[in-house]
């Protein structure tokens, strides 16, 4: 359903390299990245898409996040959701919510959220029981 998400940034190697601890925590993949131009991209080692992209703005405008816009990564188990939501905070994420259990969207449902350095919304989340 979804082919990629674009996540603007103000200063790419700032968010270059707090997307790179975090995706590296869920077993991501880097498939471009281009200094540059100012924009990379991740994906699972084993399937193209769908990609995870950062950047400078298209338009050349300062990259703003939306109010109630959030983008939710998908982690493999719990212990991969609280390890990632400790690299985001190490690396200058601002916290929206500490990992735990969110039984009022499922039962298995855990969840952290935190904001990048850019200000936009990111959840990294598992839907599996405990493992």
């Amino acid at each position: 359903m979804i082919s990629h998400v674009f996540v603007g940034v103000r200063d790419f190697t700032i968010a270059f390299n707090f997307y790179s601890a975090v995706m590296k925590e869920l077993g991501l993949v880097i498939k471009f990245q281009d200094a540059e131009k100012g924009w990379a991209g991740w994906m699972a080692a084993d399937q193209p898409r769908p990609l995870f992209v950062i950047g400078l703005p298209y338009n050349g405008e300062l990259a703003t996040p939306g109010n109630g816009q959030m983008t939710a990564l998908l982690a493999n188990n719990r212990a991969s959701v609280q390890r990632c939501f400790d690299v985001a905070m190490a690396n200058g994420a601002s916290s929206e919510g500490e990992p735990g259990l969110r039984p009022h969207y499922h039962p298995n449902y855990f969840g952290a959220y935190f904001r990048d350095p850019d200000g936009n919304k990111i959840c990294v989340c598992c839907h599996q029981a405990d493992q």
